[in-house]
């Protein structure tokens, strides 16, 4: 929720020094998100407030020690606080499965109150009834069924409402990183500043386009398979690529590309894309269209969403979208990348993985540390393929896994550091497979810390152990349980009996007795 000082140094730098964002009295001060200060004796700079953090901004923008500009800039920014404030109040954002989830049921209540109103206009006026009152009466009824609608409709766009919040404080936070921006360059101007000769133009970047135009020359009259663009310090990628339908391989790692073109469907013949290291914001939905795109890798970018049609390249076997700002995956991601056999999420602030991602039945390697995970899902068991997990560095986030871990037999590596996790499930004895085990860093209860210390296999047998004392004491008391029901149902049956018997000899005794046979009375 705070601003992220890499994204947004000056905002970060402002609003740690407003009181209500800035740290407690009785601790250091220090920037918002940056590292805590560097030990006594450490080297820093006394004029910046965040002794440890990765690059001091006021070496690289001096006037910011000035008061009356900090002032300025704090006035400007009263906007990002108070919105912030009221964002802290009501909660996090939901993730993008409940947000998926919510508008699917405002949609199908909306055909609901469609179809209930629609049963009404058609329903037949009783004879007895005059016109008038008849619709006075249709009014009343749709009234209801509208209230009622939007009664239940709250809910879901309570978590709708929440998420554009969200959402539109991320784009409030870019402007006002402009305005500040802008109010630091006017109080530049004020001052002696150099400027470099905006006449002079980037060779290296007349060059790339040089090399990106005979690319294309070449590619129109032969069928060029490879294109490697890499480090080229390219800003932009011609629409006209699209048009080299027989490229299986495009290297366009460690540019500044911002975008890439919608015209990148026109790869039909697309294997392998590496788009890392640039400055993409986004992904076109257009890359649903490769439908042979095997490989996929767009690490180290601004990406703060992949696109749904992500899941429509059905042939991805490896997704590579770590060093990112992702919040969540697609919500349908995992039931139709069904090839995937690598996903890296790493280095992103997801909450939460999507259940569709169960279903991915080929992933053999699972990397999401340094995230913000609170849990698995459910199912995460039918990842019967999974062969390498990594859930290291999610801190206070994961507390716990679901008892259908232990159904991941193939699982040969696990790390499961740097998190909150006070026990492990007690199925985790049957993780056979398991030969490289990193539990470090968790307040782990069970099993005991002296056990971990001794390695891998002392985790699985002491688990083991526990799984079959639990399958014992279960076994036992379905025993008693059985042995209780049988007795019960002797009684039972013997009180039914015993009844029916006594029924039985009342009947008789109090039934009338019939009439003596005269001839038994005739003397012999």
């Amino acid at each position: 929720m705070d601003p992220n000082p890499k994204t947004f140094p000056i905002l970060s730098y402002i609003m740690g020094r407003i009181p209500t964002f800035g740290p407690k009295p009785d601790s250091p001060p220090a920037d918002i998100e940056q590292p805590s200060p560097p030990p006594v004796g450490a080297q820093s700079d006394p004029s910046s407030s965040s002794g440890g953090g990765q690059y001091q901004i006021v070496e690289h923008m001096p006037r910011l020690t000035d008061p009356k500009l900090i002032e300025a800039m704090t006035r400007a920014v009263s906007d990002v606080s108070q919105t912030r404030s009221v964002l802290k109040t009501i909660g996090d954002r939901p993730d993008h499965e409940a947000v998926d989830a919510a508008k699917v049921k405002l949609a199908d209540i909306e055909a609901s109150l469609a179809k209930q109103l629609e049963d009404l206009v058609l329903s037949p006026r009783p004879a007895e009834v005059d016109r008038l009152q008849w619709r006075s009466h249709l009014a009343d009824k749709e009234n209801e069924c509208r209230k009622e609608s939007e009664k239940e409709k709250q809910m879901y766009k309570a978590i709708i409402q929440l998420d554009e919040m969200h959402d539109a404080y991320e784009k409030l936070l870019k402007d006002a990183e402009e305005r500040l921006e802008k109010i630091y360059e006017l109080a530049e101007a004020r001052g002696p500043v150099e400027e470099a000769d905006a006449s002079e133009e980037d060779p290296v970047t007349e060059d790339v386009n040089e090399e990106v135009v005979g690319i294309l020359q070449e590619a129109s009259g032969t069928g060029l398979e490879r294109v490697d663009l890499s480090g080229r310090q390219l800003r932009f990628l011609p629409e006209a690529f699209g048009r080299i339908r027989s490229l299986v391989v495009l290297d366009i790692s460690s540019n500044q590309l911002e975008i890439i073109p919608d015209s990148i469907a026109g790869l039909e013949n697309l294997e392998e894309l590496n788009a890392s290291s640039n400055l993409l914001e986004s992904l076109p939905d257009s890359i649903g269209l490769l439908q042979r795109l095997k490989i996929l890798n767009v690490s180290g970018n601004k990406l703060c969403a992949l696109p749904d049609t992500i899941a429509h390249c059905r042939s991805l076997v490896e997704l590579d979208a770590s060093f990112n700002s992702l919040t969540y995956l697609p919500t349908n991601i995992g039931y139709e990348l069904v090839n995937l056999e690598r996903l890296s999420i790493q280095l992103n602030k997801i909450r939460s993985l999507p259940t569709s991602v169960c279903e991915m039945r080929s992933l053999r390697c699972l990397d999401a540390h340094f995230n913000e995970i609170r849990g698995l899902p459910l199912a995460i068991g039918k990842l019967t393929r999974l062969e390498v997990l990594n859930l290291s560095s999610n801190f206070s986030d994961l507390t716990e896994l679901p008892e259908t871990f232990g159904d991941l037999t193939n699982l040969k590596e696990l790390d499961l550091s740097n998190n909150q996790i006070h026990a492990l499930p007690d199925t985790f004895g049957r993780l056979d497979n398991l030969t490289k085990l990193n539990l470090e860093q968790n307040p782990l209860v069970i099993p005991p810390m002296e056990v971990v210390h001794e390695g891998v296999e002392a985790v699985k047998l002491f688990m083991a152990k526990r799984w079959l004392e639990i399958l014992v004491e279960e076994e036992r008391k379905s025993m008693l349980e059985v042995q209780e029901q049988a007795q019960a149902g002797w009684l039972t049956r013997s009180t039914s009996w015993l009844k029916t018997y006594a029924s039985g000899v009342s009947e008789y005794i109090t039934s009338p007795r019939t009439p003596k046979d005269p001839y038994l009375d005739q003397q012999l």
